[in-house]
């Protein structure tokens, strides 16, 4: 869409929120010029963002006037998945969605499926009129597993919540692990902290099987193999407890478990870790003196951590660190996962579970639809899924074994809408696609996970075309299906109000855009853990309870490294720079700087193939095949390579992308997805 002439006298600014799945969740000001929005930028008003965006949404205005954007509701008149498509007015579609959606639940609701995740974020077109309507309707419930609920249900286990130290402090730490993450990328605003920190003289240690733009500007990378993070955190331990520098007053007072953990612990010496993570055992020393002997440290701990079959133990493991060195003393030390747990956020009032009645749904989880989709109704798995709502998300692309995924897709007898910007790899499958807003066009009200800031959203712009808000597109759906609860007559705004009650003041969100949320310094300086306990527990019984380990251990992963002749390569499929997960994949100034599918490959193991830089590689298992274009890099270490991700399979040069080869096996915790559990052999492609 052309945007017409700017006219700078006209202009104003709105405030706002960025969407994405991102720990920064930063404040925008959006300029608009006679009703065109002409410019995104970040809001210096609002100390975490500070006025500094990524390249991804500072772009964000290409977004919403990209020439491909689904601007009209559109109904398939060619085979699924060939992305043929005609107009439809929206009375007709949202008619004919109803009646089909009401035919099927007439039979059995749980037969409709609801796919979303964090395509927005916002607490409103994310997870308000979305869940009341299918609450109402009675369909399956969806167990959003995809990205974080691994490490989540990890750090419940031990810290009692999504809880921990605050980012604007990690400034005055004088060390800092950064494990697991690659922060210029993927957490921005925390990088200009751990900058501060370094320039005062802090060590930066970043722990991470790929050489990353982080790694590469920290003091020391430790580049362990996938899936080893829980055995390196042991042999921490190990060392803490054998020269003694740990905070015994601390682990008196604030913890629980401490006898068992320090018997399992002593079992992990630095050579035993070494071997099983491919590492020296004198980093693994000199990680622990470090650790055991300064003042403040801390931890930031990121979710690609959890990405494999012991992610759960794993950061269990490393979220027991700090309280044995009584880190958490200092407003500077600790660590921190997510800071979402923190923010009071009124879920039951927004997403109503009271409409289920008494109804008991299964629940399906996102992680492994490729199976759901392909499976017979059958007594255990409750009925077929007959119909698939998607919004905010495109699960052909980001969902492991996408080969399934697309079979199931592909069924003539599964009904399928998807909430859209654009016509994705999902896109091409649905039977109708409805043109959703961005977020320069409508209200939302946001939580975040790497601050404790809520943010509201106005919107800057009208609707463009004919696109509507994923809330007002159910609340038209629900209207049709007689659901008349006063509930489906809340508007967008009436929404944000609800998010998060009477706990955070709505008139000043209007009147500055964000609030910052009390909370102390330092959350665990006197222990107040929100577990049953109120310590740090090493020892959970409730995971006990369950018949699993109550302490963190060490589990080797499903396709461990070396344990198979065909596929001896470890792949791990971290994000490409210039995407958000699928986001952002077709605006091309975007795609032309990421430039196309790459594979990164280790030099003697390309050599070993005969694979030169530049040249085209089949990428391959038992579950597929994916061709992308190989880079001899010294990012990737001896026997691992890494598929950047996430790119549209229809932008790979055979039709996949790299989860074509990821298992839908899953976590010992959270029942999250293994992306980094996957082994792969590569070779030359004629």
């Amino acid at each position: 869409m052309q945007q017409p002439a700017a006219n700078p006298h006209a202009a104003t600014q709105v405030r706002g929120a960025c969407p994405h799945d991102c720990p920064d969740t930063c404040a925008l000001l959006t300029t608009v010029d006679n009703g065109v929005a002409v410019k995104v930028q970040g809001n210096p008003d609002h100390a975490h963002t500070a006025g500094v965006l990524c390249a991804k949404v500072s772009r964000y205005t290409e977004r919403t006037y990209h020439p491909e954007r689904v601007l009209q509701p559109l109904r398939r008149v060619g085979p699924k998945g060939a992305g043929r498509f005609e107009p439809v007015a929206w009375d007709e579609a949202l008619d004919d969605i109803a009646r089909r959606l009401g035919a099927i639940a007439a039979r059995d609701a749980q037969a409709i499926q609801p796919y979303s995740y964090a395509g927005t974020m916002g607490l409103v077109q994310g997870e308000s009129m979305d869940r009341r309507f299918f609450h109402r309707l009675g369909a399956s419930l969806l167990d959003r597993t995809i990205c974080s609920s691994a490490g989540g249900e990890a750090l419940t286990q031990t810290l009692g919540g999504k809880l921990g130290m605050r980012v604007e402090f990690f400034c005055e730490a004088k060390l800092i692990l950064i494990w697991g993450s690659n922060s210029i990328g993927s957490n921005l605003h925390f990088w200009r902290h751990a900058l501060q920190a370094k320039r005062d003289g802090a060590r930066l240690v970043c722990i991470d099987p790929r050489r990353s733009e982080t790694a590469e500007k920290c003091h020391e990378h430790i580049a362990l193999l996938p899936g080893t993070d829980a055995a390196l955190a042991l042999a921490l331990m190990h060392e803490l407890i054998v020269h003694d520098w740990l905070d015994h007053d601390y682990i008196a007072r604030y913890t629980l478990g401490w006898e068992a953990l320090r018997e399992r612990a002593l079992q992990w010496s630095p050579e035993r870790a070494a071997a099983i993570c491919g590492i020296d055992a004198q980093q693994i020393r000199r990680l622990a003196r470090d650790w055991g002997t300064t003042r403040p440290a801390a931890i930031r701990l990121n979710y690609g951590v959890q990405r494999t079959r012991g992610g759960g133990n794993a950061v269990r493991a490393i979220a027991c660190l700090p309280a044995l060195t009584g880190a958490w003393r200092h407003r500077a030390g600790g660590l921190l996962l997510s800071a979402s747990g923190a923010f009071p956020v009124q879920r039951t009032a927004l997403q109503r579970p009271d409409l289920l009645a008494d109804r008991r749904p299964r629940t399906v989880n996102m992680s492994t639809i490729g199976d759901a989709l392909l499976h017979e109704a059958s007594v255990e798995a409750g009925p077929r899924i007959e119909a698939l709502v998607v919004y905010n998300s495109n699960p052909l692309a980001v969902a492991p074994e996408s080969a399934k995924v697309a079979r199931g897709l592909a069924r003539e007898d599964l009904f399928t809408v998807v909430l859209e910007h654009f016509m994705t790899d999902t896109a091409d499958y649905a039977d109708y696609v409805l043109p959703a807003t961005t977020q320069l066009e409508h209200w939302d009200v946001h939580a975040a996970y790497g601050h404790t800031d809520v943010l509201l959203n106005r919107p800057a712009i009208a609707p463009v075309g004919q696109a509507r808000s994923n809330a007002a597109i159910f609340r038209a759906l629900a209207a049709r299906m007689g659901f008349d609860e006063p509930c489906f007559q809340d508007d967008d705004e009436a929404l944000c109000r609800q998010a998060y009650g009477s706990a955070v003041d709505f008139q000043h969100l209007l009147d500055h855009g964000f609030a910052t949320l009390a909370l102390p310094a330092a959350p665990f300086a006197e222990g107040g853990f929100a577990t049953p306990s109120g310590r740090c527990e090493f020892y959970s019984a409730r995971l006990a309870a369950q018949g699993l380990d109550g302490l963190p251990g060490y589990l080797p992963n499903f396709e461990a490294p070396g344990s198979s002749a065909d596929y001896p390569l470890a792949m791990i499929s971290p994000p490409a720079r210039n995407f958000l997960n699928s986001s952002f994949v077709n605006v091309k100034s975007l795609r032309d700087a990421e430039g196309e599918p790459l594979l990164e490959i280790h030099a003697a193991d390309a050599q070993a193939r005969g694979i030169g830089d530049g040249d085209m590689v089949r990428v391959f298992n038992a579950r597929g095949v994916y061709r992308c274009r190989a880079a001899v890099s010294p990012r990737a270490r001896a026997g691992v390579v890494h598929g950047l991700g996430i790119w549209w399979r229809k932008f790979g040069a055979n039709g996949t992308n790299v989860n074509e080869l990821t298992s839908q096996a899953l976590t010992d915790l959270g029942r999250a997805p293994t992306f980094y559990d996957c082994l792969v052999e590569v070779a030359r492609s004629e």
